[in-house]
Parts: structure tokens; sequence; C-alpha cells
């Protein structure tokens, strides 16, 4: 395992910046993602720290080791692309078997660690077949064991599942982080799917333009995200406009168009001022619906819209002139509101309303 640090690190391409000083520590042992829109900069960095970009400023350290200028191959780190990169022509033990063999591995060793590592990802008894033999889920276990095999200092996996189908995607998820865990390595992992990240990350860090928003385990970025952004790449969530009324001891409570909330303040290094233009960020699911009104954080409106999916119903909630997304999990009684469209009131405790500076 080993800690890997970036220090005010920047990558231009030609006139382009595509990171900007960007500071970060990935702890040993870390299941690390990077995540943000196309363009971000996450893949940018991870392929900094494989060494396949050389930034313009900045360090890259593994532990104490500074690696900034070292080729790819001299870092000893593994790397799975989105792309499989099997040789069609070699089996599946001869695929896995050659990062050992450019490196010239006595032949005994290297089957012994093929043989290990396609075990650790259940793929022992497909080492004869060749990749076109293989389903994609199968071909990916192969190309992570070939990653492990060479017995990195960290694992960098850029998108790996992006090309396996909805029911592959949720296999492989828990079978990396098993795998991660159990050979204690230090992973960097580049996606752009919310879900993919809030299930099997220690932390994450939310790229956009080349900065880094904000760094924290899934829980922490999605419940208190710091900046309107965060809040709208990771999940969903109903934004709304007003002013600061009162502020103190990281809360607030704000006036808006549709009411008077009390909220929490996102980022712990804004300090709302009286009259401060805010937004509110809450996600649809905190929402509950009721025939009455609370004592605080309730509005007034009538459901318009009404999407049942069995286990979440949508509903689109028009409350004084702003549309608000409502989505009540296991939903039982008030689906029925949605066909009567009589008006109801929409509630959300003050833990769940996210104040975020303008």
């Amino acid at each position: 395992m080993i800690t890997i640090t970036i220090s005010n690190l920047t990558k231009r391409f030609g006139q382009t910046t595509a990171l900007h000083g960007l500071d970060l520590t990935i702890e040993a042992g870390e299941l690390f993602f990077l995540l943000g829109p196309s363009g971000c900069g996450k893949t940018t960095l991870l392929r900094s720290i494989a060494g396949f970009y050389t930034p313009e400023e900045g360090n890259i350290t593994f532990d104490a080791d500074d690696v900034t200028q070292l080729a790819p191959h001299k870092r000893n780190t593994g790397m799975m692309f989105q792309s499989y990169a099997l040789w069609p022509h070699l089996s599946v033990a001869e695929n896995v078997a050659f990062g050992l063999v450019e490196r010239k591995v006595a032949k005994a060793e290297i089957d012994r660690r093929v043989a290990e590592a396609l075990e650790s990802v259940r793929m022992g008894r497909y080492a004869t077949r060749k990749p076109n033999e293989l389903s994609g889920g199968q071909q990916q276990r192969v190309a992570l064991a070939r990653a492990l095999v060479i017995r990195p200092r960290c694992l960098l996996l850029d998108e790996p599942l992006s090309n396996l189908d909805a029911k592959l995607r949720l296999e492989m998820r828990a079978e990396i982080r098993r795998v991660c865990k159990e050979f204690k390595l230090t992973t960097v992992y580049v996606t752009h799917d919310q879900k993919e990240a809030l299930s099997i990350a220690d932390r994450m860090a939310i790229l956009d333009g080349g900065h880094i928003l904000q760094v924290g385990s899934p829980r922490d970025v999605y419940r208190r995200p710091s900046s309107r952004t965060v809040a709208h790449f990771i999940g969903e969530a109903d934004f709304i406009e007003g002013k600061i009324v009162a502020a103190a001891n990281g809360r607030a409570e704000v006036d808006t168009a549709i009411g008077r909330f009390q909220g929490v303040v996102g980022d712990s290094s804004f300090r709302p001022a009286i009259g401060a233009a805010v937004t509110l960020s809450i996600r649809p699911e905190c929402w509950t619906l009721g025939e009455r009104a609370a004592e605080t954080n309730s509005v007034e409106g009538r459901i318009g819209e009404s999407i049942y999916l069995g286990e979440v119903a949508q509903y689109g909630f028009s409350a004084g002139g702003q549309l608000l997304k409502i989505y009540e999990l296991n939903p039982r009684h008030s689906a029925a509101h949605g066909v009567s469209g009589e008006n109801l009131f929409a509630s959300v405790d003050e833990d769940d309303v996210v104040v975020l500076e303008r």
C-alpha cells in the first residue's frame, strides 16, 4: 500500500489548461474515485498519476518517492482501461503473464503468479481459453488479473465497467472492491457513473473544469454538497433560491418565494451574512407528502405529473409557481393524490436542507 500525494499539479495541452494546481492526498489502501462531467480533468489526472502525461507544474509522490518525471513502466502501477485491451491471439493465461514476461520473470514464478491472479478473480478454469471465447464480464476479470499479477504499487482504473451491461456492472462493482481490499491496494478509479462511486468508494473527488470542487466520503458528498455543481452532478436535487434571515453555528434560516426554510450550511468555509442570496438544495427523496402542514420547512402545492415505478413514485409538485421533484419510496397511499390533484403539503427535515452560496 502507498499514499499518493498530488501537490499543485498543473497540466496543459497547448493553450488549454486541463488541471489547475490540484492538491489531493489518496490514503494507503483507499479505494478513491474521481468523478465529474466529460472534460472535467479526471482522466488527465489519472494518466498523470500513471505517467502517461508529464505535468508542467507540481509533483506526484508515491509515499516518499517523487515519481513526477518517471516513465510509466518505472512506476509499477497496474492499469485497467475502458477497453479490455486483451491480445486476441493469446490465451487467458498468456494475456495475464504478458507483463511478467516483459519483466523477464522466471517461468516457474510466472506460472505460479498467473495461477494466483486468475484464482483471485475466479477465472482459474478459463486459463487456456482465448478472449473471444469469454463474455464481457469474464474479459474484464482477465484484465483485472493482468493488472494485479505484476504486484503493482497502486491500481488505476479508467471507466472499467462502461462496456458492460447493467447486471454485469453491479456484479463487477462488488468484485473490484473485494479484490482491491483483499490485495490491500491503493486504487484510483475514474468514472462518470454516480451509483458506481456511491456504492463502493471509500472517498471521492468531484472535478469540474480542471478544479477539485469537493472531496469526501460518498455519504458526505451526497448529503452535504458544497456547491450547486456538486449537488447537481451527484444524484438529483431541487434548487430553491432565497435570502438569509438568520445564521449561526453552521445553520441558517432562509426566506424563499415558497416559504421559509431552516437548513445546514453545505460548505464549512461559507459564512452567510444576513440578506445574502443563497440556494437551497433538497434531495427529492427527502420530501414527505401529507395533508397537513408541518411546523417548519413545509410548502403547499399540487401534484401534477406522477410516475409509478414500483419501489418509488416520482411526482412533479407545483408550489408557488416552482416545480419540485418529489420521490416517494415504497409508495402505497399517496400515489392516489397524483390522480386527484388535490392540494397537499410537502415537508422536509432541517438536516436535509443544504444551504449553498449562490
